[in-house]
């Protein structure tokens, strides 16, 4: 178990170059298993994730090399139709190489998938994407079994729900043969479009990019090339929310305001404010300002990922602040952390919270419960006085690259400590 240990009271100054996007880089990985042809990924993250979903890759088969925030991947060898249990079990992403699997080899036996403990997260959706696509499904050795090709040339899906797994993993699936697949009722955060515009890249046709209704034209023989993962938007709200709360001012690195509206129209109505400077956008905040209810929402939406650091950014505004996350159950229960340091917030049920600010923060000794759970704890941390431990560091760091490097260069005084 690792540690960070952290002395609150710091304005942060100084720029912050953003890492690859965490959610992108895990289905894009995934997707070069469907060719034999050598593919190098650029601006890959160095975070956890991806290094257990490297493991997953070699264990394959597939032929991995990493350096330097790139991946090379050549899956000419991955010929086997079992994901491993222990190291899929860790991970719930690891649903994502199903897909791949199915169209490449046509039979793939899988666990259930584990990740972060946010929800009941059922796998679902993806086991009736799979049965809609023709698919034969059953349950073996406590997990599953799937098998078949896409049963007709012509194939329409519309998904239970517009889950962003779920849309990635089907058109994954779609992506290698020679049938025509449309999926409605898609998601479409950039880490989506992220996975068309590589499987694009990779030979497949793919009409609606960007929309909730996606028209794949598969292709027997995709090729191999170089793709670029995009920046990360989840990243660039956690550093902006760091700015705002400590009295700061800092310049991100890597997005521009354009596209960025479901991050940006919210935290400006808490009273930041954003502005590009060249290839950077400044972050300030001179009052923070309670919103009257924030609540997330599928792209274009407030995303999921941001609500916990949404809400220590409320313990700080001069008001009342309603925050709402109805797509997962267990998401608010962190913030009995944060009462403990003496925020004001009213849990109304799993998932309503009523915040009053603004609170003085103390220093706590804390677990991480969660990526996003606990990289919000680690901005309370910031604000706090005296020196807060969070424990479970390894956890926050599945999802953000050099959390102590970046907060350092920013004049953070935290380590830590294994």
């Amino acid at each position: 178990m690792s540690q960070y240990i952290i002395q609150g009271g710091n304005k942060l100054k100084g720029k912050v170059k953003l890492s690859g996007n965490k959610n992108s880089i895990l289905p894009c990985l995934a997707a070069t298993l469907l060719t034999d042809k050598d593919v190098l990924i650029k601006n890959v993250p160095q975070i956890a994730d991806v290094e257990l979903f490297l493991e997953i890759l070699r264990s394959l088969g597939a032929e991995v090399e990493v350096f330097d925030h790139q991946v090379r991947v050549n899956a000419g060898k991955a010929n086997r139709r079992k994901l491993p249990d222990e190291l899929s079990r860790k991970l719930r992403a690891s649903i994502l190489f199903v897909g791949p699997l199915l169209a490449r080899l046509g039979k793939v036996e899988f666990p259930h998938p584990g990740g972060c403990v946010i929800g009941r997260r059922s796998i679902e959706a993806h086991l009736g994407g799979f049965s809609e696509l023709g698919f034969k499904l059953r349950g073996k050795n406590g997990g599953y079994e799937a098998s078949g090709f896409i049963s007709k040339k012509e194939e329409e899906v519309f998904l239970d729900e517009p889950s962003v797994t779920v849309t990635e993993n089907l058109l994954l699936t779609a992506a290698l043969g020679s049938s025509k697949v449309t999926l409605k009722n898609c998601a479409a955060e950039p880490h989506v479009v992220d996975l068309c515009r590589m499987l694009s890249m990779m030979g497949v046709g793919i009409e609606g990019v960007g929309t909730s209704t996606l028209k794949i034209r598969s292709s027997a023989n995709l090729k191999g090339g170089e793709f670029t993962i995009s920046s990360d938007y989840v990243e660039f709200g956690t550093y902006a929310i760091a700015a705002a709360i400590t009295s700061g001012e800092i310049e991100i690195e890597g997005l521009p305001l354009k596209g960025m509206e479901p991050v940006v129209h919210p935290l400006e109505k808490m009273g930041l404010e954003f502005k590009e400077q060249g290839n950077a956008v400044g972050v300030t905040a001179k009052h923070i300002k309670p919103i009257q209810v924030l609540k997330t929402n599928i792209w274009p939406g407030f995303p999921t990922d941001m609500m916990s650091l949404a809400i220590v950014l409320a313990t700080q505004a001069r008001g009342v602040s309603l925050m709402h996350d109805w797509m997962y159950e267990s998401r608010m229960f962190f913030t009995d952390k944060l009462i403990s340091m003496g925020a004001n917030i009213t849990i109304a049920d799993p998932h309503r919270v009523l915040i009053s600010g603004p609170a003085t923060l103390r220093r706590r000794e804390l677990e991480s419960p969660d990526i996003r759970a606990g990289m919000a704890l680690v901005m309370a941390a910031l604000i706090a006085k005296g020196e807060s431990i969070i424990n479970r560091a390894e956890l926050i760091e599945r999802g953000y690259e050099d959390v102590v490097g970046k907060l350092s260069a920013l004049g953070a005084v935290i380590e830590k400590v294994s």
